[in-house]
């Protein structure tokens, strides 16, 4: 479990904090508290939330998604239309500038779109890009982006991970100067990075004034990496930060109590869920998790719901399917598998494993749900022994040599269409642990069909050979608690991005 802060401590903290004036709207300086580490401030070279934040912060993409009714409106593109199932052409937005200065047009589109798709630049999810085969400059406000196959799920990408850059400035410095210089479009740019440690970010005046963002009204933002919630807490009662969130559920309930703070939950569309090394990636000799009947034993030992009552409380609920539910082709019409430890025993038995086996277990966060994780293993006969890392450095080495069996959480970039999920790791991918040709057979149809029916079905039979074969165990959705002064005006939006250019002093 999170280490909590005792009552005493809380109203310590309460008695000191007491009268004082919050300094972050004085300054007009929004302080902000990260959990982890960015791997990289380049939005496409980072799979991190913070960074997918700071991506929808800093830069702009073609195309916006409402994050309240979901309508797409445009954005560094004013039109966009179809020319044919694999061409889409649109009308650039006139008069944006770059944080340092350089004009934004077509040069800055196509540069951007054939980096990304070229293999060998090494963007981190591939899944973001790969649907794209190039950009064409028609004119200096016109270009025609060009997909590898029909992918209906293209207007979301346009409205979400791809960012559009600077040519002449991404030419020069690459992924690496980027990241401790970044340059984009966005309602704010960044003046000073520690890497993780430190963003200092201020609006940007040059702010183009029909963006569907709005306009950012908070002067400055000073983000900090602080892993720790007992030190976050300490620092919001001091006046040292003004916003924090991914709070523990329990101390969200002791602040709210206290009412001191705004505190918000919203459900998010992150999910949890376990994988396993079905493709015995990690050595294919003596691998349990290579046997179905193992990996559903794992399924059935798990009270999931337990964990969702004890820890994660708020708006989070199981999960079934791997994939978030509002996701377009997601079904949660699968097999599931309810706990039953004695049932997991008897299968674990059925393979040859009696007495249960020992195994590492890989997380990254969390450490109190992945120890829940591991008390019911245990208690099945499955020895476990943590091995807790960093994200940045867990996930490369579940893209390098796998892991038996690890604690994961996606959250799609918030992607609403099952191929920003489900396809992301079962199509042959780094972080694919399957290796299902039939299922990757399956996805290659549900991601480029332009007959939604036909969309749904693919997705549908892949998610449910994925539930018969335990190749996951989904475990359950996140929900977000929000912790800000009330001198701050915030709305959490589903899609768990904050985005801080629509908070306003109160």
């Amino acid at each position: 479990m999170k280490k909590l802060l005792a009552g005493a401590s809380i109203i310590a903290l309460t008695m000191v904090a007491a009268g004082s004036a919050w300094a972050g709207k004085a300054d007009d300086t929004l302080k902000i508290a990260f959990n982890k580490e960015l791997e990289s401030v380049d939005s496409f070279y980072n799979s991190a939330r913070e960074g997918v934040i700071m991506q929808h912060n800093v830069w702009d993409g073609l195309l916006y998604r409402d994050p309240y009714n979901g309508e797409y409106k445009g954005n560094l593109a004013t039109e966009w239309e179809w020319i044919d199932d694999v061409t889409l052409e649109l009308v650039l937005r006139e008069g944006v500038t770059f944080h340092n200065g350089e004009e934004f047009d077509a040069d800055d589109v196509v540069y951007t779109v054939n980096w990304v798709v070229d293999e060998k630049n090494g963007v981190k999810t591939q899944r973001n890009v790969n649907w794209m085969k190039s950009a064409e400059k028609i004119d200096k406000y016109k270009v025609r982006i060009h997909l590898k196959a029909p992918f209906p799920a293209a207007i979301e990408y346009l409205a979400g991970p791809v960012s559009i850059y600077p040519n002449e400035y991404y030419a020069k410095v690459g992924p690496s100067g980027m990241g401790v210089e970044p340059v984009g479009t966005g309602p704010y740019k960044v003046v000073k990075v520690e890497p993780g440690k430190r963003f200092v970010l201020e609006k940007f005046d040059n702010y183009h004034k029909d963006s569907p963002k709005g306009q950012p009204t908070i002067g400055n933002l000073d983000i900090r990496t602080i892993p720790d919630f007992n030190t976050q807490a300490a620092e919001l009662f001091g006046g040292g930060l003004d916003w924090i969130w991914e709070v523990p559920a329990d101390q969200a309930e002791k602040m709210t109590a206290m009412d001191r703070f705004t505190v918000a939950n919203e459900s998010t569309m992150r999910i949890g869920y376990l994988d396993m090394d079905a493709a015995g990636l990690t050595g294919t000799e003596n691998n349990p998790m290579m046997d179905v009947r193992v990996r559903q034993a794992i399924y059935h030992a798990i009270d999931r719901q337990a964990i969702v009552d004890a820890l994660l409380k708020g708006k989070s609920r199981i999960v079934n399917s791997a994939c978030f539910p509002s996701q377009f082709g997601c079904t949660e019409d699968v097999t599931s598998y309810d706990y039953d430890p004695e049932k997991a025993k008897a299968l674990l038995a059925e393979a040859g494993y009696p007495d249960g086996f020992e195994t590492d277990f890989y997380a990254y966060r969390e450490r109190d749900y992945a120890e829940a994780m591991m008390n019911y293993l245990n208690a099945v006969g499955i020895k476990t022994n943590l091995r807790f890392l960093q994200y940045s450095a867990l996930r490369e080495q579940r893209m390098k040599s796998g892991t038996p069996i690890s604690f994961q959480t996606w959250g799609s970039y918030s992607i609403n269409d099952a191929s920003a999920f489900t396809s992301e790791f079962f199509k042959f991918g780094s972080l694919d642990l399957a290796r299902d040709e039939e299922v990757r057979d399956w996805l290659d149809v549900a991601d480029s069909s332009v007959d939604p029916e036909t969309r749904k079905e693919f997705y549908a039979k892949a998610l449910k050979k994925i539930a018969d074969q335990a190749y996951w165990v989904p475990l359950f959705s996140y929900n977000s608690n929000y912790i800000f002064t009330k001198d701050l005006e915030y709305k959490p939006a589903m899609d768990d991005i904050p985005r801080f250019f629509q908070m306003s002093w109160k």
